[in-house]
């Protein structure tokens, strides 16, 4: 079984993600891309900033990953997650699990982005024409 994690403030690259958890054994793969939405609760959104306590973060990352590997027959994971200022567009995360079966790809990738919003230390503030907030995972 293999992890890649990955924490960058350059620009996420979907294709490496998608190739590095592509395997022979694997018939299901499952990839979450979260991108940057230009409206959030009615007002427009002009960037994100996201912040990153990066040692816990990795190794919370790491934890996340050892979780879904335990709880599913899960190949390959890969969790990649940008930090700094991103603008409407962008991609802050990539999710992509490798499993036989699609079923376990699926519950396995839901697992890790919902548990990576509640866990992990990464913060986000959106930034709109009036102002700023940092926001919770789950308002």
């Amino acid at each position: 079984m293999d992890i890649e994690i990955k924490l960058s403030v350059t620009t996420l690259d979907v294709q490496h993600c998608i190739d590095w958890v592509m395997s022979p054994e694997c018939g299901g793969i499952d990839v979450f891309i979260g991108t940057v939405r230009n409206a959030t609760k009615g007002k427009a959104v002009l960037r994100l900033a996201f912040e990153a306590y990066e040692k816990m973060a990795i190794k919370e990352l790491e934890k996340i990953a050892q979780q879904a590997l335990d709880k599913w027959p899960v190949q390959k994971i890969l969790i990649h997650h940008r930090t700094g200022v991103l603008q409407v567009g962008e991609i802050p995360v990539i999710i992509a699990v490798a499993t036989a079966h699609r079923d376990a790809a699926f519950d396995a990738c839901r697992y890790i982005i919902d548990t990576l919003k509640q866990t992990v230390p990464i913060w986000k503030k959106e930034i709109f024409e009036d102002g700023e907030v940092w926001v919770a995972a789950h308002p």
